[in-house]
């Protein structure tokens, strides 16, 4: 890996390209460098890891709308609409928009935190829909996704959007930009203006995750990817871009994040170097914000060594900086504590998902969130009495480099009205890699066989996960093989006659 360094620089300054970030990262798109083993089977993983959260929200109302949005567009050659038979096609950026938001809406997907936040996985859609229409290969896939991975991930480390209130998806554009030039087999140049004009088009700010949280958070990255491809086609016949779209005098630094003064550091691999980047980040094995798992298994673990809530005095959670101020008290929301609550604003407070787990002693990606469960007057009680607290161990935890040092979880402390105390902590979620159940190829193929049953027959999902798991050999025509088609009762279509399209 290197360091690069990227700051504002004054037009008379003539900045080369060879010295900007987005032709730096064009540079490891386009590069040779070979597929790391691991890397390809965690490629795998995340396709199947992808598709069970999407056809478990196939009939969510965001995931419908973007569907019918997405058949308003049809495509002879075009790509698959997850949940639909496959020779269902529709233009590649509209079939990304459908299935990125289905993918997004249940918040169940793979996610990396360091200086900022991303859900990686939110690269895979568009890549998989543009694969499809341009008539690529698995193996072309699969490189494609690796290098999303790579671009996403280490912008993640390298630049925070959340301290200028500016959304994560702006590292989403430029790297689904590079994953495609990586897909395509695009030249350095024509890749480079496609991360400038994605990057440009895709800066919006955080409110999508603030106060009353609302549908537009599943659609926020399928935006991103489909403005992508949209950046990438200009490209390809040879429109330019803003630039130097990070360093410019007038640029994303200099105006939207840190400023003219500030200096930022993004690690890359060099030039032909593999690709690795995926098997830093992790999935969720419960429907909520990342930052919540470790604590969702901590409460499952207590509620076991509690008879009777109503005694409870009152909780703290100690822990990160960010889980405090983005899901937690410091967020100063006071929808986070409101039981008519949006489901997309509960699963962003740590205390209702806390008071539920530690009631129920489980979570499910549905039954958690019901209005009657939020409303339930005994788990009203509790999320009141439930508060966050930053403790700097834990932010540093947070922060430390080290993939496998870097922790998510925190400290709890139950007081009792008699003034006894329980206290237990976690550092990671049961299900990361350095939990103490990692998902392994295994746990994956559970998650989607349970998140999938009732939804497509059996057949159809023994078919899937054949083809998934022989990915690397897949051949052209069979990358529409990787859609999956929902029972025909599912498949209701009601035009909404109040639409444009």
């Amino acid at each position: 890996m290197r360091n690069i360094t990227v700051k504002v620089h004054p037009s008379k300054a003539n900045l080369k390209k060879k010295d900007q970030l987005a032709w730096k990262i064009a540079e490891i798109a386009s590069d040779k460098s070979k597929v790391n083993k691991d890397a390809v089977e965690m490629v795998i993983n995340r396709i199947i890891d992808n598709a069970s959260v999407a056809i478990a929200s196939y009939n969510r109302k965001p995931v419908i709308s973007a569907r019918q949005m997405a058949l308003a567009h049809p495509r002879k050659n075009g790509a698959n609409v997850f949940g639909l038979n496959s020779k269902v096609k529709v233009d590649c950026e509209w079939a990304a928009w459908a299935n990125g938001t289905a993918v997004r809406e249940l918040d169940y997907h793979d996610t990396f935190l360091a200086a900022d936040y991303s859900h990686p996985g939110d690269n895979i859609p568009a890549i998989l829909a543009v694969a499809q229409q341009k008539g690529c290969s698995g193996m072309d896939l699969i490189k494609g996704i690796l290098t999303g991975y790579e671009v996403q991930v280490n912008l993640v480390k390298g630049i925070c959007l959340h301290e200028h209130k500016i959304d994560h998806i702006a590292h989403l554009g430029p790297s689904v930009a590079a994953g495609l030039g990586t897909l395509l087999k695009l030249n350095i140049e024509t890749i480079y203006q496609s991360v400038q004009q994605a990057l440009h088009t895709t800066i919006s700010t955080r409110q999508s995750r603030k106060g009353e949280i609302s549908s537009w958070k599943a659609f926020a990255p399928a935006h991103a990817g489909k403005l992508a491809i949209e950046a990438v086609d200009r490209c390809m016949r040879g429109e330019g871009a803003p630039s130097p779209i990070y360093e410019g005098e007038d640029s994303v630094i200099a105006y939207v994040l840190s400023g003219p003064k500030k200096k930022y550091i993004v690690p890359l691999p060099r030039i032909n170097e593999p690709k690795k980047a995926i098997l830093e980040t992790y999935t969720k094995e419960h429907s909520a914000e990342y930052q919540s798992q470790a604590l969702i298994d901590l409460a499952i673990r207590l509620n076991k060594k509690i008879k009777d809530f109503s005694k409870i005095s009152k909780i703290i959670i100690e822990t990160s900086h960010h889980t405090h101020y983005v899901i937690g008290t410091g967020a100063n929301d006071p929808q986070k504590t409101d039981p008519n609550a949006s489901r997309e604003t509960l699963d962003h407070s740590i205390m209702y998902i806390f008071a539920v787990a530690l009631e129920d002693g489980h979570w499910h990606h549905v039954k958690s969130y019901l209005p009657t469960r939020a409303r339930k007057t005994s788990t009203f009680k509790l999320w009141r009495k439930i508060s966050t607290k930053e403790d700097p161990r834990w932010t540093k935890k947070y922060h430390n480099p080290d993939p496998n040092k870097k922790c998510f979880g925190g400290k709890v402390i139950i007081k009792m009205k008699n003034g006894k105390s329980i206290s237990d902590e976690i550092s990671v979620a049961d299900a990361h890699p350095a939990g103490s159940r990692p998902f392994k190829r295994k746990q994956y193929i559970e998650k989607f066989k349970t998140l999938t049953e009732g939804i497509i027959s059996k057949r159809e999902s023994e078919r899937f996960l054949k083809i998934v798991q022989n990915l690397r050999n897949l051949q052209s025509k069979d990358l529409n093989k990787l859609n999956i088609e929902v029972k025909k009762h599912l498949k209701k279509r009601k035009k909404n006659r109040k639409s444009i399209f």
